[in-house]
């Protein structure tokens, strides 16, 4: 014996003849009669039936309460087992080791014995107390019964074993083989242990068989249905396959009415060759598939795409240069440049309709209206109009489409588009192409180039149909708030049209001609019931939004008119005319107010001019003086370029101290803080250099900027104004706040004639060539006394 065998029982005191040694076990129970190979791992466990085996002790089987210890104590262990003779003990070559057994009687532990290095513990026998009564026998009967059907619904249950139940002539001894066959959890076999009346022991285990003889005949009667289900399935296979031969001998046409009718399609498709002949080929796969194949509705579904697509229909233009205008000018006001080049566009697309046209891209604000144009265009040439939003598109595959081995695979938003439209040459949007988006699923901008090159998109290839499409008859046009965001390669590839806000008196006309009446409509009113006065519409302008194009705008008219559809169905009124003092109480009080008198009042702050991608605005520059040590201190969320420019005015002011009328020693005792306001939003860009500069020199020389002044430019540090951009939108915008004189950058003329002509009827310009242009044009001639704060 080797030393992991227990000791001889020479070597210790031999154990008192009561005692039993315990094997405990995770998921087994034992029954009297009943023979069951037990695996044996643990160290207390091998020990245990060691020892019984070389001593002749009695062994004791009990389950274990939680199975997941590994080491149990007394406290760990049921109180009632079964005690068993060893009938063979094998031990494996792995380590384990293995037990043969056969239970022979219920016992109950008294207590353990401690100091072991196993489990050994003094009991009582349990006797088995056989009584015979009918009550006993009828559920003896009913279990050999249960037992009888239970064995019948096992689909490789032993002959013998029915025959082996029906011998057993005990009650007990059945209730107790029947438990250890029935497959039920241990912690129930364990009860049907404990239980030691007979009868209450026999309808314990009735319930239990009767439950899982009900779960396996339902289980045989889901598999009967199953397996019905797929004999049916085989068996109209077999039909349809009959059928197919017997029509093929008969001669007759074996091809469905589907694959006719997509035969049809395909022919009347006119489709070009390489086309054609892929849709030849696919059909002929959707033919020979059998009607439950998983890949027969994607070959459908793609034969659909092919077929529905307009590869010859194109849309007879009607152009009208006359119409044309006179719808432009229906549609929209104003713009005259715009509709210029419309019509131009369109002059040359009737003297050589087979002509690389170019593709337009109107740029501009929100609400000037850049679809509507496209609308207006596609309605002069009598062409239908699509409309693909492009914002926020950052997969490639939404421009080219998915392949065809995805699952729900579709064509890209053009061919979707096209196929929407049922003609080869709609008037096609491509709406937002500055907000595309890149992922990793590629770049949709790069996937445009080839859309929009009148070289390449007559081969254009969409990656679910793999044919090419001519796209060379669409009539496309681009939209964008911001040019800088869209792609160069892709911006070389149109023609630019920029739309700038518009002026008040334009925005008063767009209002009495097109957003009353839309309003009207939208809200159930006919003209006689509500009217809004041309002041009213004008304060509305003024003091209620503050934008380039007019969607504020019209959502304020639909305000007001919503008020006047409200009192008319109260009846409070009949007809409702809106005059200016009315809009108070209405839409509350005015949201928007002129700044520029308040703001420059004092030294140190000058207007200025910006661009925004929603058209121009203004801005303010102050400049205050603090006791200090010379520093320059810069706030207002401002970008690297926009410190570089204050850097810049600030010493261009230095070396103009004398002619402001203050010390050299003025800007070394105190500290300069330049502020642009609206801290919150950030600002860059070198255009307000102009304005810097003159907000120190305000400062310093205690001259107010005149109130109706505002400026753009860039400056050099040698005193020169140079050229910026965005000048329409600034004037715009200029115009818009009221001011009445602009300083220009003088080498920004040649941008004078894209000014409306309204706004430089209104406005005064001074061109800068220099900043002392700039301090003639912009400062008061007077110094105030509270311009000049003395430190002490």
């Amino acid at each position: 014996m080797n030393a992991e065998q227990p000791a001889r029982p020479e070597q210790r005191a031999p154990l008192p003849e009561d005692v039993l040694l315990i094997v405990p076990v995770r998921n087994v129970v034992m029954f009297p009669g009943a023979v069951t190979h037990i695996s044996l791992g643990r160290e207390i466990s091998i020990k245990a039936a060691q020892e019984a085996v070389n001593d002749g002790h009695k062994l004791g089987i009990v389950l274990q309460r939680d199975p997941k210890v590994d080491v149990p104590g007394p406290e760990d262990l049921y109180s009632i087992g079964t005690t068993v003779s060893v009938m063979r003990y094998v031990q494996a070559p792995n380590g384990m080791h293995h037990l043969i057994c056969q239970g022979e009687q219920r016992f109950r532990v008294l207590d353990y014995l401690a100091g072991l290095p196993f489990l050994a513990a003094r009991f009582d026998l349990i006797p088995e107390r056989e009584t015979k009564s009918p009550e006993i026998e009828a559920r003896a009967t009913v279990l050999k019964q249960k037992a009888a059907e239970a064995i019948e619904l096992l689909p490789q249950a032993p002959p013998e074993l029915a025959a082996q139940l029906q011998q057993v002539e005990s009650p007990a001894a059945l209730a107790d083989l029947i438990a250890g066959l029935v497959d039920i959890q241990p912690v129930e076999k364990q009860a049907i242990l404990e239980t030691l009346d007979v009868g209450a022991r026999l309808e314990k285990v009735t319930e239990f068989l009767a439950h899982r003889v009900e779960v396996m005949k339902l289980s045989k009667q889901i598999g009967e249905q199953t397996q019905e289900k797929i004999d049916e399935r085989q068996r109209e296979y077999l039909l349809r396959e009959q059928l197919n031969t017997i029509k093929k001998e008969l001669g007759e046409d074996q091809e469905s009415t589907e694959v006719e009718d997509l035969r049809k399609a395909i022919a009347a498709a006119q489709m070009p060759e390489e086309a054609h002949k892929q849709a030849t080929r696919e059909l002929k796969r959707f033919e020979g598939m059998p009607e439950g194949a998983a890949e027969r509705s994607m070959v459908r579904t793609y034969l659909d795409w092919l077929v529905e697509l307009p590869w010859s229909k194109l849309d007879s233009e009607s152009i009208d240069i006359a119409k044309a205008r006179q719808i432009l000018d229906e549609d929209h006001y104003g713009l005259p440049e715009i509709k210029r080049r419309i019509l131009e566009y369109l002059a040359v697309r009737k003297l050589n309709p087979e002509g690389r046209s170019p593709i337009l891209c109107f740029v501009g604000p929100p609400g000037v209206g850049k679809t509507s144009l496209g609308q207006s265009i596609a309605r002069a040439i009598g062409l239908k109009f699509v409309r693909a939003s492009l914002g926020g598109v950052h997969d490639e595959a939404e421009i080219r489409g998915h392949r065809r081995t995805y699952i729900g695979s579709l064509p890209g938003t053009i061919l979707q588009r096209i196929r929407k439209a049922g003609t080869r040459n709609p008037v096609m949007m491509l709406d937002e192409m500055d907000k595309l988006g890149t992922g990793f699923h590629g770049d949709p901008s790069s996937a445009l180039l080839e859309v929009l090159d009148p070289e390449q998109n007559s081969t254009f290839r969409d990656h679910y149909l793999d044919v090419a499409f001519d796209l060379s008859k669409v009539f496309f046009i681009g939209t964008a708030n911001v040019l800088d965001s869209v792609p160069r390669p892709l911006r070389d590839r149109m023609e630019i049209i920029e739309l700038a806000g518009y002026t008040q008196d334009e925005k008063l006309e767009i209002a009495q001609r097109y957003l009353i009446q839309r309003q009207l409509k939208a809200n159930g009113l006919k003209p006689e019931q509500a009217s809004i006065s041309p002041e009213a519409l004008a304060a509305i302008i003024d003091g209620y939004t503050r934008e380039a194009g007019v969607r504020n705008l019209e959502r304020e008219i639909g305000a007001v008119l919503r008020h006047a559809a409200m009192r008319i169905t109260e009846g409070t009124a009949t007809a409702t005319h809106v005059e200016a003092a009315d809009l108070q109480q209405i839409l509350g009080p005015p949201r928007f107010e002129s700044e520029v008198r308040m703001r420059t009042s004092v030294p140190g702050v000058a207007t200025g001019l910006a661009w925004t991608p929603v058209g121009g605005d203004i801005l303010f520059v102050e400049a205050s003086r603090v006791p200090g040590k010379g520093q320059l201190i810069l706030t207002g969320q401002l970008g690297d370029v926009m410190k570089e420019s204050a850097q810049a005015a600030v010493t261009l002011a230095k070396g103009r101290l004398e002619r402001f009328g203050a010390g050299r020693s003025v800007l070394d005792e105190s500290d300069l803080h330049v502020h642009v306001p609206a801290g919150a939003i950030p600002k860059d860009g070198p255009s307000a250099g102009v304005a810097m500069f003159v907000a120190v020199a305000s400062l310093l020389s205690g001259r107010t900027v005149r109130d109706d002044i505002a400026m753009t430019g860039e400056i050099s540090l040698r005193g020169l104004v140079l050229p910026v951009g965005g000048i329409k939108e600034k004037v715009l915008a200029a115009h818009r706040a009221g001011i009445r004189t602009v300083l220009l950058p003088a080498r920004n003329r040649k941008d004078f004639d894209d000014i409306p002509e309204q706004a430089r009827q209104q406005l005064k310009f001074v061109w800068l060539e220099n900043v002392e242009d700039a301090l003639e044009a912009a400062l008061e001639e007077s110094a105030q006394r509270v311009a000049k704060p003395r430190f002490a």
